[in-house]
């Protein structure tokens, strides 16, 4: 039996990379998985790929009617909501001087507000369940500054703190929310990033930054979200689970 057979989930940003990556591995868990992304082609592609386990919806995170609509259509198709993850999110690298405020709240509104919007809109149905478990996808930026993303790394310090004001009012209901920590991902999102750079010199002076020496995959995040979507971590709540080869050990 899989880790978690009988669960339903709900994945934003979940048409590509990091999110399509834990997507998989909960169905191969045994879950049955909503899919939920602005990027339709990618997403149907996926959810056809995966079968009748998975299903795919278009879903704004910084919309609160996409919100009720999407966990609305979660319920009806798969009966109950046990797992949010909270995946979906943009990055940029810019200076904070060069950095404009309509790009400022750009990223805040996904990032910070799509974070708050999910843990709001799952957290009825997860109470009347009395279980569940939301995780919210911080970064390692959320642990620490970095030169060049004021705005993601304020969203991601956002999203650790609101993980642990979520983990204490909802604890009594046996609802869990924890955030994950990535480090350097070998992602699109991460790629798009540096286009236009010269990105293998990037990449190998990031590289060096990391103790392992190398950018973590996909998979590697999905495995540790998979413990905090599955029961083994049923006594973990307001926590923050770094997967970063050894980035911030120093810290």
């Amino acid at each position: 039996m899989g880790r978690l057979e009988g669960k339903v989930v709900l994945v934003t940003g979940a048409a590509r990379g990091q999110g399509a990556a834990e997507a998989r591995l909960f169905v191969d868990e045994g879950a049955r998985v909503m899919l939920s992304d602005v990027r339709d082609d990618d997403g149907e592609l996926l959810a056809k790929e995966l079968g009748e386990r998975a299903l795919y919806r278009h879903h704004d995170v910084t919309s609160e009617d996409d919100w009720a609509a999407t966990v609305a259509s979660t319920i009806s198709s798969f009966g109950r909501v046990d797992v949010l993850v909270n995946n979906a999110g943009v990055f940029a690298v810019l200076g904070m001087t060069m950095t404009s405020l309509d790009e400022y709240m750009r990223i805040v509104t996904i990032n910070q507000v799509g974070t708050f919007l999910g843990m709001k809109a799952v957290a009825e149905t997860m109470i009347g369940q009395h279980a569940g478990s939301i995780i919210n996808i911080s970064s390692v930026a959320g642990l620490g500054g970095s030169a060049g993303t004021i705005a993601y790394t304020s969203t991601k310090f956002a999203v650790r703190g609101m993980t642990k004001v979520a983990a204490l009012e909802l604890a009594p209901f046996g609802v869990r929310v924890n955030s994950v920590h990535p480090g350097l991902i070998d992602t699109p999102m991460m790629t798009e990033a540096f286009a236009g750079m010269d990105s293998d010199t990037i990449r190998t002076s990031l590289e060096a930054t990391v103790p392992f020496g190398r950018f973590a995959s996909a998979d590697d995040v999905a495995r540790l979200v998979l413990y905090l979507a599955s029961d083994d971590s049923a006594y973990s709540t307001g926590s923050e689970f770094v997967v970063d080869g050894g980035m911030t050990a120093g810290l």
